[in-house]
């Protein structure tokens, strides 16, 4: 499941459907083989989003966007890890129900096309390698920052899985062992400090207006982005001293502050992490914004489904 081998699908008229199932919002694209968007489609994510209503809505939606069922092949990324075969949906610490779920056999029947399933971060990873920021780039580490912190591993080209489908969890590494509880059952967890939860602690300004102030130079504004970074800073170096990765890419709700956190987190980086470990490094924003995690859902419908 390399991102540069060649994957020749015979038949230029055959359509894709990635799908992105968020806590607050679905998010679905159909789309050619060579990735252009033919159609979109965002619905809210039922509440409460247990499995039984998210499968629902799933088919719903897939309805509406492809009614004339163009589409022969589906991938579907969620929030947590994937069996290797990418049928089942392990675990979702941040939906109620979601233990060992399976997806894929629960929507085929229903949408008469095959199905596979993976992690939303791996998803956003794949969807960067295929036509974003990370297009050339074998190791790449995603971080995504927004309700949680998830993220993803690509090395020599390859999503890093693990022995059972549920590795490259980076929001769920530890950072303070005295910090608050994590979902997770971790304490001081990275997503902990980096999420919308954590920045909160920070401040109770809604992101948005942090980000209105930071931009207009409010000093207070600027220390807290500045805060929130050197706590991802010290996540992201015991990330860097196991991968090593070329590319560090920013993605999530809150990839639209970089410009304000990633400066610390860098002279935190400069700071803990040996040069020869981050030796060429690049740390920058995803290219493909919220639309990065639908797109590699649709590249793993058309690698493992083709």
């Amino acid at each position: 499941m390399s991102l540069s081998a060649s994957h020749h699908v015979p038949g230029s008229a055959r359509e894709l459907i990635g799908v992105d199932l968020g806590g607050t919002a679905i998010k679905l694209l159909r789309c050619t083989t060579e990735g252009e968007s033919l159609a979109e489609l965002e619905v809210p994510t039922p509440r409460p989003a247990v499995p039984g209503a998210v499968t629902m809505a799933l088919v719903e939606a897939i309805e509406r966007l492809d009614p004339e069922r163009r589409a022969d092949r589906i991938g579907i990324g969620h929030p947590g890890p994937a069996d290797r075969a990418g049928r089942v949906a392990r675990i979702a610490i941040n939906l109620p129900g979601w233990r060992e779920v399976p997806l894929a056999d629960w929507l085929e029947p229903q949408l008469d096309r095959p199905v596979t399933c993976e992690n939303d971060g791996n998803c956003a990873a794949l969807g960067e390698a295929w036509l974003g920021a990370a297009q050339g780039v074998d190791d790449v580490l995603l971080l995504t920052l927004g309700t949680g912190v998830g993220g993803a591993v690509l090395l020599g080209g390859r999503l890093f899985r693990g022995h059972g489908g549920a590795a490259a969890e980076p929001g769920l590494i530890g950072v303070d062992p005295d910090g608050p509880p994590c979902n997770s059952g971790n304490r001081g967890s990275l997503e902990s400090y980096c999420s919308l939860a954590g920045l909160a602690r920070l401040s109770p300004l809604d992101p948005r207006e942090l980000l209105r102030r930071a931009n207009a130079g409010d000093a207070e504004a600027l220390a807290i982005w500045g805060a929130y970074g050197q706590r991802l800073g010290v996540g992201l170096s015991s990330l860097l001293y196991l991968f090593t990765p070329r590319l560090v890419l920013i993605g999530g709700g809150l990839s639209a502050a970089t410009h304000h956190f990633l400066p610390a987190a860098w002279e935190e980086v400069e700071r803990r992490v040996l040069a020869v470990s981050r030796e060429g490094l690049e740390i920058r924003r995803g290219e493909l914004g919220n639309g990065a995690g639908r797109l590699g859902a649709a590249w793993l419908a058309r690698d493992r489904l083709g």
